[in-house]
């Protein structure tokens, strides 16, 4: 395989993970929303989100339920990919939504709403930032945690 085609699958056009941030807003807004009417509602939908959060860790943005429907019914009506980013550090950044969500569906199941709510409110702030402004902070934290994770990797110095 030559450098430049290894190079090219892994990125990816960053209109869609910029999309699937959308989706993921509006999920999570619905689930702060249902949450005073109907807290078991609120597990379900964050349980929702989170296994989608999991695919998109584990397979990253080709097999992200959100990025698929980018794929299919976005895309083929934009216009050509001018911009694309690192698969990884998107990765990363849907590991630590995970993380966010998970934490706010114990905090919903176990009655601890205050968890919840700000758990929900954490993964929010971060898919509204990079749905609207291209600001990934899990992207950015990536290189930080790729970096540490080097560096207790690496053997010692005998």
């Amino acid at each position: 395989m030559s450098t430049t085609r290894s190079r090219t699958s892994d990125q990816v056009d960053v209109r869609g993970p910029r999309f699937a941030a959308w989706i993921t807003t509006v999920v999570l807004v619905a689930t702060l929303l249902l949450w005073p009417v109907s807290p078991v509602a609120s597990v379900v939908v964050l349980s929702l989100q989170a296994a989608v959060f999991a695919v998109g860790a584990w397979r990253g943005p080709r097999s992200h339920p959100y990025g698929l429907i980018f794929a299919r019914l976005a895309a083929p009506r934009l216009g050509t990919v001018s911009e694309k980013e690192p698969v990884a550090p998107l990765k990363f950044a849907q590991f630590v939504g995970l993380v966010f969500a998970v934490a706010g569906v114990v905090g919903f199941a176990t009655g601890l709403g205050l968890l919840g709510l700000i758990a929900t409110g954490l993964a929010l702030v971060a898919a509204f930032l990079n749905a609207a402004f291209g600001i990934c902070l899990g992207c950015r934290l990536h290189p930080l945690f790729a970096r540490v994770r080097k560096n207790t990797s690496a053997p010692s110095p005998a």
